[in-house]
């Protein structure tokens, strides 16, 4: 019996490890796409493999094959997979910042409007929805507005509608209104029932929620606002360039967009079809080529990263 060396060419059981397991998740995002219509393919790879690893953790599931299986027979577990994409972890007025600068550079602009229109994608389970919307009560705007909150999942868009809330996080989310300039006590905008705290319903009713899929769906009206914070850090740049040109598109002349603390517009096309209101808030305006603003009082200071 003749033994032959093993060759240098041949992969390590690591590499084949990878290999298999990056072929796994190709399956399941078509299996997904293919059986339930959501396409993943075009999301980041680590966001993804992030994602499907943490679900496997939670349902103590050995394997990614064995993943798919519960997902293409248990709707429960695809919702699970879906909520993972969701801006969970969130909470009332996180990042009171961008409340502050929604409040001096945003609201100005939209009281010259008769009606505002205002997209909230990635709504989650509506924390920062029914924030927007106490800060559109308190500038006196929010009759003459309505928002639409998207989510990719069912289940969030379920619970965001709710408006229902733990009261272990009332102290924080107290804490954040007040930094975020708030003018009243933030109790006042919600009715207690044991451990849980619910929102007004004066609060909802000019909120529609709603599933949108960033990576299918189209444009579905035209908008002064769009929100579109923590969502770019799951796409890949083919993904990015379709979203993109969804929110230009959906953007009305002059309409002004905020995206998440860490992203960028130079992320997304036409970049140079917008011009900044506050860096540090990442809000910017939409603007005709060759037009700096529509309201000269806004200073424009130079895009930049920051």
């Amino acid at each position: 019996m003749v033994v032959r060396p093993q060759s240098s060419t041949s992969l390590s059981d690591k590499h084949v490890d990878s290999r298999l397991e990056d072929l796994e998740i190709d399956l399941l995002l078509e299996a997904v796409l293919r059986y339930y219509g959501y396409d993943f393919r075009d999301y980041d790879p680590v966001a993804v493999r992030r994602r499907i690893r943490e679900c496997m953790l939670a349902g103590r599931i050995s394997s990614i094959s064995r993943f798919q299986e519960k997902i293409l027979h248990q709707p429960a577990v695809l919702e699970r997979f879906l909520h993972a994409f969701s801006n969970t972890g969130l909470s009332m007025f996180s990042d009171p910042g961008f409340y502050l600068a929604f409040r001096t550079k945003v609201i100005p602009q939209l009281k010259t409007y008769p009606f505002a229109r205002i997209w909230h994608a990635g709504c989650s389970t509506g924390e920062e929805v029914y924030s927007l919307a106490i800060v559109l009560q308190e500038e006196n705007i929010y009759e003459r507005t309505r928002i639409y909150a998207t989510d990719l999942s069912e289940q969030s868009v379920r619970r965001a509608r709710i408006g229902s809330f733990s009261v272990a996080s009332a102290d924080e989310f107290e804490n954040n209104y007040l930094q975020a300039g708030g003018k009243r006590s933030l109790s006042d905008y919600f009715k207690r029932k044991g451990n849980r705290f619910t929102i007004e319903r004066s609060l909802t009713k000019n909120i529609v929620f709603s599933e949108h899929n960033l990576a299918t769906d189209g444009s579905f009206n035209e908008f002064q606002v769009i929100v579109f914070r923590g969502l770019l850090v799951n796409f890949n740049h083919k993904l990015r360039e379709r979203v993109g040109r969804l929110i230009y598109d959906s953007l009305s002349r002059f309409g002004m967009l905020a995206l998440g603390a860490n992203e960028l517009l130079e992320d997304l096309p036409f970049e140079d079809h917008y011009s900044l209101l506050d860096s540090e808030a990442r809000l910017y305006q939409k603007h005709a080529p060759g037009v700096v603003s529509a309201f000269p009082n806004i200073e424009n200071k130079e895009l930049q990263r920051s």
